[in-house]
């Protein structure tokens, strides 16, 4: 289940960008295109909260979004218009994302120690996106909308061997869906806190960066002339694994706010790393930008959730999780998706022959700015949480 859940988003999304650029869309175009995703971040709550969570089995709910998705992905594949391919793209976004908490819900029902059952399991969702990327960079067609189609597929797949999933009924059979539960606004108590206020914002400025990557890297590689830049860009799940093994050990020994600086300090150094490599005695530059993924998603990302694990109250954990997930996965990455296409589109050129070029050295230098203001500006004020190594 999981490791066909994360080769379903691996295989199609990494591509979009080189696939809409050569048919002429411009970077705003792309940019909305992705931002389908953070949308459907932002609205998935809503459906879990007062569907699935409510009346139906999590693995039925998860095979008919996973049916219904792989249609409307499948018919994306031969949408050619900027806007009808937006709207497209925003359904299939609202069927995929309700499956993320899907697939947790899932998985955690059947298990007696999350703690040490769960990254085993979830560790295969990560290779699953790792082999997607090897499938789709064996054929060479990530200029194509097979890799779309490949998703679709494997999408039918995983929503047909759903309902052969353990059955996993809803945890909230009979409770009352408030709105307040829905978005997880009993988290807001902790914004009293200026040192959590401070993290929170930070989570969501560096997100904002970070669309800059997700979107446009396999575009930027593609155009430098990389080496089957899809296959290429898995190196960075790879290192994910090998972070997330040395990450408790670095974490009881450096504390959280040093963890958080670290991972926000490696995202900058991915864009300057980008801006000056190029594919030929430079590559290497390209190979360290691409591997200092594990850095920035383990010793942010997870060290981000540890901390909130830690400093929220126990009753309210499930919600602070939540709201520290729509702040990062959604609102930020849907902020960053629009900026980042602007700023591409603000440095692509448009050659004779159609083609569409961009001055990738200016535009990742501009999320390495970004990056670097937010670094400073948490070095200042987030305070190390006084648990934080012990807790650990």
């Amino acid at each position: 289940m999981m490791f066909l859940q994360f080769f379903i988003w691996g295989a199609w999304f990494v591509t979009l960008g080189t696939y809409l650029n050569g048919r002429a869309f411009d970077g705003v175009q792309i940019g909305a295109a992705y931002s389908t995703m953070p949308w459907g971040a932002l609205i998935a709550p809503f459906f879990v909260g007062m569907v699935a969570d409510r009346f139906f089995n999590s693995e039925r709910v998860l095979g008919v979004c996973h049916l219904l998705g792989g249609a409307i992905l499948y018919l994306s594949a031969s949408v050619t218009d900027a806007s009808g391919l937006f709207w497209m793209l925003f359904a299939y976004a609202l069927c995929y994302n309700p499956t993320l908490a899907l697939v947790n819900s899932i998985s955690f029902s059947q298990m007696e120690d999350t703690a040490k059952q769960f990254p085993g399991i979830r560790v295969l969702g990560t290779i699953g996106w790792i082999a997607a990327g090897f499938f789709v960079g064996m054929f060479g067609i990530e200029d194509t909308s097979v890799p779309m189609k490949i998703a679709a597929a494997a999408s039918g797949l995983l929503g047909v061997y759903a309902f052969f999933l353990p059955k996993t009924p809803p945890k909230s059979a009979g409770e009352k869906a408030t709105l307040r539960d829905i978005l997880n606004l009993d988290a807001l108590s902790l914004m009293k806190d200026r040192s959590f206020a401070i993290f929170v914002l930070g989570s969501l400025l560096i997100c904002i960066p970070l669309a800059f990557y997700y979107n446009f890297t396999n575009l930027f590689l593609n155009e430098v002339g990389m080496p089957n830049p899809v296959r290429s860009m898995t190196f960075g799940q790879m290192s994910e694994i090998l972070f997330m093994v040395i990450m408790p050990f670095c974490l009881v020994r450096l504390g959280v706010k040093k963890m958080l600086l670290f991972g926000m300090i490696a995202w900058a150094l991915r864009y300057v790393l980008f801006a000056k490599g190029d594919a030929d005695t430079l590559i290497g530059m390209l190979y360290a930008g691409i591997i200092l993924h594990g850095i920035c998603y383990d010793f942010f990302f997870v060290t981000g959730h540890i901390h909130v694990d830690n400093v929220a109250p126990k009753k309210i954990q499930a919600s602070a999780q939540g709201f520290i997930a729509l702040i990062t996965y959604g609102l930020g990455l849907l902020i960053g998706t629009w900026i980042s296409g602007y700023c591409v589109k603000l440095y692509e050129t448009t050659l004779p022959n159609g083609d569409i070029v961009h001055d990738w050295e200016k535009v990742w230098m501009i999320p390495a700015a970004m990056a670097a203001v937010v670094i400073v500006v948490f070095a200042i004020f987030f305070k190390e949480p006084d648990s934080a190594k012990s807790d650990a």
